[in-house]
């Protein structure tokens, strides 16, 4: 942050309803900051995504990189289309190369539900949800990500990498968390390592290197699950889990499962954290079918906002921001607490601006 307390946000809108769900964001953003009067923030637009690939030729422009870089923090809506691919048939992911390009290697999703959200579970203990999946972002399976082996026609050979470094920073981040969490009176100080390492030696040794850490942390309880079973306790009794990590893949399918006990992806928020970068966006993607419909729901970029203004909080030694995220985070929890707000994406009527408009006007006033 600049000594005028103006922060350089790296805006990256993308594609379909990304563009759509960024605008309010922003909205909110620029509300919270005029309440607080101690910081403001300086955004920067920056064009990536399939939209750009179909008009250049590239995705992810090298300015654009530069640009994101030198800001203090990058937010973005969504990006890929569908019908836009690569030659070789895979979609065009720029997030993706932004969390190999600043090293993001910690994919936070947080699960938060509240009283009123739209959750699908009967059980009166799933409207109070609070829990956290730590998805490891830079190896794993996607560590072959663009260099599938092919022998003829005949077999595709993809391969997954875990190393020490990559789980002990993951283990490490994982374990920070769990220790705020519990001093801030949240949580069981509890950290899960998911994996299969019945099967594969590879995370066996994940599972080892983790432990190993979580030795340094004698006050949180360490354990482990197989990620059949923790797919499993996701939809029984997800109200069990406090802190977890898993690899890049397992991480990718558990946070959209997890993100259906929240109501959808509409309503999942997301970080992707290292050790110098933060970037924040919601979990679901540019949703080409409803763009343009005014049918988003913005409550997973809303909420990525707020976590956005956390992480500046803490990187930047700021309270006014800490303060800023959590009362975001309130305004969206109170929006849902009449139990009226429904979205299209769980068979309501509240579209991008009716749940924009009632976030916004708690935050006024």
């Amino acid at each position: 942050m600049t000594s005028s307390n103006s922060i350089h946000v790296a805006v990256l809108p993308g594609d379909g309803i990304g563009r759509e769900v960024m605008e309010p964001c922003l909205e909110c953003l620029d509300v919270l900051a005029a309440r607080s009067g101690g910081f403001s923030f300086t955004y920067e637009t920056l064009e990536a995504g399939a939209g750009v690939f179909r008009d250049t030729g590239v995705a992810l422009p090298d300015d654009v990189v530069k640009k994101a870089g030198a800001a203090d923090v990058m937010l973005l809506g969504a990006m890929g289309l569908p019908d836009i691919r690569y030659e070789d048939g895979r979609e065009i992911t720029p997030q993706i190369e932004l969390r190999e390009i600043f090293d993001l290697y910690a994919g936070v999703r947080p699960v938060e539900t509240f009283p009123g959200s739209p959750v699908p579970l009967k059980d009166p203990r799933a409207a109070q949800l609070d829990f956290v999946l730590i998805r490891e972002n830079t190896e794993g399976l996607f560590a072959s990500r663009g260099a599938c082996e092919m022998t003829g026609d005949d077999e595709a050979r993809d391969t997954m990498v875990i190393t020490r470094k990559g789980t002990e920073r993951l283990s490490d981040f994982a374990l920070r968390l769990a220790e705020r969490r519990t001093a801030q009176g949240r949580g069981q100080g509890r950290v899960t390592c998911v994996d299969k390492a019945n099967v594969f030696g590879s995370f066996a040794f994940m599972r080892k290197v983790f432990y190993e850490r979580a030795e340094k942390f004698s006050g949180l309880k360490a354990d482990h699950a197989y990620v059949d079973a923790t797919s499993l306790a996701l939809v029984r009794n997800p109200w069990v889990f406090d802190v977890m990590i898993t690899e890049n893949m397992f991480g990718d399918i558990l946070s959209d499962q997890a993100a259906a006990l929240m109501g959808g992806m509409g309503m999942a928020p997301s970080a992707d954290i290292g050790d110098r970068h933060g970037l924040f966006q919601p979990c679901h993607g540019t949703a080409p079918d409803i763009m343009g419909t005014g049918k988003a729901n913005p409550s997973a970029m809303l909420l990525s906002g707020a976590m956005m203004l956390d992480w500046l909080g803490e990187t930047m030694n700021s309270p006014e921001l800490t303060g800023a995220g959590e009362t975001f985070r309130n305004a969206v929890r109170a929006a849902f607490s009449d139990g009226n707000l429904v979205p299209f994406e769980v068979g309501g009527s509240a579209g991008l601006r009716e749940v924009s408009d009632r976030v916004l006007g708690i935050l006024k006033n």
